[in-house]
């Protein structure tokens, strides 16, 4: 890996200001983190910018969606930590985000964004220093991904138990049209 002298937190932070997963698989994978899970994920969540933002935080505030992947694909990423400054999650920082986008890329990659945080399991429910939670903090025109984030919340309090509906109309197992 040619990293000019560069740390291995500056080349973490580059890899999610410019979603480059080539740069990011390559720091995980050499020395001193060498594919060792432990140690990337004590690397990854210590990690952090003088405003205490980590690299989730970093890529969701970029929109680097493909690094985003990459981080929550590692064994034991912290994915709830806050930030210092305004104590917001990854997941309020995505929706940052989605804000800067234009309402024509909210249904595309707004959603996209939102929606990777939650299946991993990110908490809809948390609230940042001025006691917003993400969906607070969501352009009130963008029903898109306020629908995501109603429904993580839902399933949230249901604890994972809310029943997801089928779409088709074809009988579920034997004996459903019995005679």
């Amino acid at each position: 890996m040619s990293d000019d002298g560069a740390t291995p937190k500056e080349l973490l932070f580059e890899s999610c200001r410019r979603n480059n997963t080539a740069l990011l698989s390559d720091l995980l994978s050499q020395p001193p983190l060498s594919s060792s899970a432990p140690a990337i994920a004590h690397f990854l969540n210590t990690t952090t910018d003088s405003l205490g933002a980590g690299a989730l935080h970093l890529a969701a505030k970029h929109g680097a969606y493909d690094v985003l992947d990459a981080l929550l694909d590692q064994e034991g990423v912290e994915i709830d930590h806050a930030e210092k400054r305004e104590g917001d999650s990854c997941l309020h920082a995505a929706v940052r985000y989605v804000n800067g986008l234009r309402p024509d890329e909210w249904e595309g990659e707004g959603k996209a964004m939102v929606e990777i945080l939650v299946d991993a399991g990110c908490d809809p429910r948390a609230r940042n220093k001025a006691r917003l939670r993400p969906v607070d903090l969501l352009d009130p025109r963008n029903e898109v991904v306020r629908g995501v984030l109603q429904r993580a919340e839902v399933q949230f309090l249901a604890g994972g138990d809310v029943v997801q509906e089928d779409d088709d109309d074809a009988p579920d197992g034997p004996g459903s049209e019995s005679d």
